[in-house]
């Protein structure tokens, strides 16, 4: 069914490219005559005037110097998605983001990637102001955060559809004009001021197994205060349900098998005992607006967002069976696999005293009196990860002119919060003292934000007057992590190997030293809880930063042909020091169908508060096999152990060059290439396995073990990326009704330039330079005849890879389509109904291999996946249905 599908899939889409290239190589002229295509054309985003990437107010998609796109709030209302991160995916295509379906912290907070470049380079703007950074620093080791690995950008799931006007994404660099982290480009969310009331509905659910159930409900209430001013609020609500595309793990099938009695007390039984696929969900984000003119010349606004989000994650399966089994793989072969150490062993209870039976302390007597895991979980027992995210931001200025003179003055705060927790989980190291739910502590990132903007129009005898503007800003961020329970991070009384004595008091072995051979001690068990590691006091508290700078630039037309920009800025930081960038563009009418556009310019990107200072424990599984692993701050003793230097400021190098072809109001096209050189690139080091002997030359290491593994913070590598895009519309008539068509394609390709040997591995650098497709390809059209309207869309995603998961394997291109048929009555009420993924496909299957051998008796890995565990460009889900009304006054 899935092969008939995709070959189905693939003739639609064959069907739709052939289509649109032929309206594109055939005569514009015929649109012309077309009062319809004129009526569209006047109402396309191409003529929606751009706010970012300049200070003038007169500048379009199609005369911008930078290239831009101007997405409707209809786009984004319109996907079948409660998370602004999906919406945006699907109609931007140098836009990534990851499913991250088993991704510690990094699934409650995704990090995308523009242009193959990680979050924190990509600046995100509310009304053009700058929008806060998540709290979370993305640190889990992986394809689910490979492009944004060691990243902290800005949590735009957080943003609801309805409250936005246009999301307008600048694809070029802007540090120069707006600061810090806009090296990739710049996503900037206008929102709504219009009046009127609006209240939508959506219910959608996957077609495998019924499963993912999704509720949305969203409101916008807008109105005029007096004839000076407007106020409008817009919220929406969300309940997503879980998914599973995943099998059971051997161990469980094996469990169940042999303890048919216990099959039912496995981990949400009868689904898989882990859950690969999406964490239930449920969440409200709202949204303020305002402003007020005080006088003909000037006006106070304000606006703001508060959101909240809870996720409960499925996390690994701890397997409770004694010893290890043997099970066959798809290539020839067994495999052994067991149950978790802590389940393998009794813990013993009786404490050594000294006295004549029991001749030295500090040792266990091995006798009957023992607590066994089992005991509390019978069956085993996966940890459910609770994320619960937190946003508020507000934003109050007033902006006015004065003849040629426009002033802009701004103070933001925001916060941004995440308070990790676990439930049905252990903290090994204390035995039968163990709890079973933790809190892990909260995340906190704060942010302050001064700003003043102004421009002056000069006339110079120019074919415009120039714009010269000028501001400056200031910013204070902090980072804040509190302390976990103690039990979340703690080392309980069996973390460390003690000496064994008969119930006579006799040693059991020949050694108290527990190192040497001969010696017979208690198993030591992981310190912290399963699964994740809380903040300890060491590492709790709040660091902060402090930056200012200012900037200058002019731009205006030279000529009735040739329009440029200048800009430079300047900015401090108190713990990276100063940083001087500049940006030139240029436009050329070479007729007035036809430009030419450039853009060269500098930028940069300073650590972040939480890129300094961030310490988390997680666990891993690498074939099977659990593995902690945890992150420490360059500055700590445990990095600096493993050759930890300070981190400094990222620094880029950009250049663009393309063209504006619009031979008709019908027809726009527009190619643009560029490329983007990062050096000192902040990332994390790959992994170092801890030995015995690191523990006792750092003690500090035990937190993570002997066999677990160190990372850090680096900027151990420079890359460069090059790629070109193409948008292309084209609006005409089809019978009755009015047919708009969009092609939107991206070429993108990452290479790593310079890397430090021993501190990046092969695996990151494949990732780093694979992880996104190098082609995608969205190809939309969308008929209007009277109240009825469809629409179809086709995606193209090319090869990928995820070397650190899935060392070797190659996962192929792949088509999916979604369709949307929508009827209006009277006005104001639409139904609607869709499919996106329409033909259900999916990703390649894991392949097996050395590293993830397929069993036979689940036909998926060690753990259970089926499917690249990311998601890969379009996630593992399959095909999701939908039905939505809206009533609209």
């Amino acid at each position: 069914m899935q092969m008939t599908a995709s070959r189905r899939s693939r003739k639609v889409a064959l069907a739709a490219t052939a289509a649109t290239l032929a309206i594109f190589l055939s005569d514009p002229a015929l649109a012309q005559d077309s009062s319809a295509a004129e009526d569209a054309a006047a109402s396309n985003t191409d003529d929606a005037i751009v706010v970012i990437g300049t200070r003038r107010t007169d500048r379009t998609v199609t005369d911008s110097a930078s290239p831009v796109d101007v997405i409707s709030a209809a786009e984004l209302q319109n996907q079948p998605a409660a998370n602004m991160l999906d919406q945006v995916k699907n109609v931007v295509p140098s836009f990534f983001v990851g499913q991250n379906s088993i991704s510690d912290a990094s699934t409650f907070v995704r990090a995308p990637s523009l242009r193959g470049l990680p979050a924190d380079q990509v600046l995100v703007m509310l009304n053009g102001k700058r929008y806060n950074r998540s709290a979370l620093v993305q640190v889990y080791t992986g394809g689910d955060t490979g492009l944004s690995f060691g990243s902290q950008g800005a949590d735009i799931s957080a943003i609801p559809s309805i409250a936005v006007k246009n999301l307008q994404v600048l694809r070029d660099g802007a540090t120069a004009q707006y600061g810090s982290d806009a090296i990739a480009g710049v996503l900037n969310y206008e929102l709504r001021g219009d009046s009127g009331i609006e209240v939508g509905a959506r219910y959608g659910q996957y077609y495998d197994k019924g499963d993912g159930k999704s509720y949305q409900l969203s409101g916008y209430f807008g109105f005029k205060v007096g004839d000076r001013g407007f106020i409008s609020l817009a919220g929406e609500f969300n309940d997503d349900g879980q998914t599973s595309r995943g099998q059971t793990r051997p161990t469980a099938v094996a469990f169940a098998a042999e303890n048919p009695s216990l099959a039912s007390l496995l981990p949400h039984y009868p689904l898989p005992a882990q859950i690969w696929g999406n964490s239930p969900s449920h969440g409200y984000k709202a949204v303020l607006n305002s402003k007020f003119e005080v006088s003909d010349n000037a006006e106070l606004y304000v606006f703001g967002l508060v959101a909240h989000s809870k996720a409960d994650q499925s996390f690994n399966f701890r397997s409770s069976l004694v010893g290890s089994r043997n099970f066959s793989t798809t290539a020839g072969g067994n495999v052994a696999l067991g149950g978790r150490s802590f389940f393998q062993h009794p813990y013993y209870l009786t404490k050594c005293t000294v006295t004549a039976a029991c001749a030295a302390a500090g040792g266990y007597v091995q006798d009957a009196n023992v607590w066994n895991m089992s005991s509390l979980y019978p069956a085993g027992f996966t940890p459910r990860f609770v994320g619960v995210t937190d946003q508020a931001t507000v934003t109050s200025g007033v902006r006015g002119d004065s003849g040629k003179f426009h002033y802009d003055l701004s103070a933001t705060l925001a916060r941004n919060s995440l308070d990790l927790s676990m439930y049905n989980s252990i903290s090994p190291s204390y035995g039968p003292l163990s709890a079973t739910s933790f809190k892990f502590g909260k995340l906190i990132q704060k942010e302050t934000t001064v700003n003043f903007d102004a421009t002056y129009d000069l006339d110079a005898g120019m074919a415009s007057p120039l714009v010269f503007s000028f501001g400056a800003e200031y910013r204070r961020e902090a980072y804040t992590a509190t302390q976990g329970d103690v039990q979340s991070y703690g080392s309980g009384p069996w973390a460390d190997p003690h000496p064994l004595y008969t119930p006579a008091g006799v040693l059991v072995g020949t050694s108290t030293n527990c190192t040497v051979a001969g010696s017979v001690c208690t198993v030591a068990e992981s310190p912290a809880a399963s699964g994740y590691g809380g903040t300890s006091p060491k590492y709790a508290g709040t660091n902060s930063d402090q930056s200012y700078g200012g900037y200058v630039g002019l731009e205006g037309d030279l000529s009735d042909r040739l329009s440029f920009g200048l800009a430079g800025r300047y900015e401090h930081y108190e713990s990276s020091g100063s940083a001087v960038v500049g940006k030139v563009n240029a436009l050329y009418k070479v007729t007035p169908q036809l430009s030419l556009r450039g853009t060269a310019g500098t930028g940069y990107h300073a650590p972040s508060p939480g890129q300094n200072n961030t310490q988390v424990l997680t666990t891993n599984f690498r074939a099977g096999v659990s593995i902690q692993t945890g992150t420490f701050p360059v500055t700590s003793s445990v990095a600096q152990f493993y050759g930890a230097v300070p981190l400094k400021p990222e620094k880029s190098t950009n250049f663009g060059l393309g063209f504006v072809w619009q031979p008709s109001n019908a027809v726009t096209l527009t190619v643009d290439g560029y490329s983007i050189k990062v050096t000192n690139r902040i990332f994390i080091s790959q992994t170092y396995t801890v030995s015995a002997a690191n523990v006792i030359s750092l003690p500090e290491l035990a937190s993570v073990g002997v066999g677990g593994d160190v990372n850090f913070f680096t900027n151990a590598l420079d890359t460069t990326t090059r790629g070109v895009d193409v948008v292309g519309t084209y609006r005409t008539e089809l019978g009755e009704g009015k047919l708009n068509l969009t092609l939107a394609y991206n070429y993108n390709k990452n290479k790593v330039d310079r890397f430090t040997a021993g501190t990046i591995s092969a695996g990151q650098i494949v990732d780093a330079e694979n992880l996104a497709p190098k082609h995608r390809l969205n190809m939309s059209a969308n008929w209007t005849v009277g109240a009825l309207s469809l629409g179809v869309t086709e995606h193209f995603y090319g090869s990928w890879r995820a070397e650190q998961d899935y060392p070797g394997q190659l996962f192929g291109a792949k088509w999916t389509t979604d369709l949307d048929v929508a009827y209006t009555f009277d006005d104001h009420f639409t139904l609607s109904a869709g499919a996106s993924n329409l033909f259900n496909n999916y990703p390649d299957r894991i392949a097996a291999s050395a590293s993830n051998p397929i069993f036979t008796v689940t036909n998926s890995t060690a753990d259970g996946q089926v499917y690249p565990r990311n998601g890969g460009p379009f996630g593992f889900n399959g095909g999701f249905w939908y039905v939505r009304a809206k009533v609209k006054f």
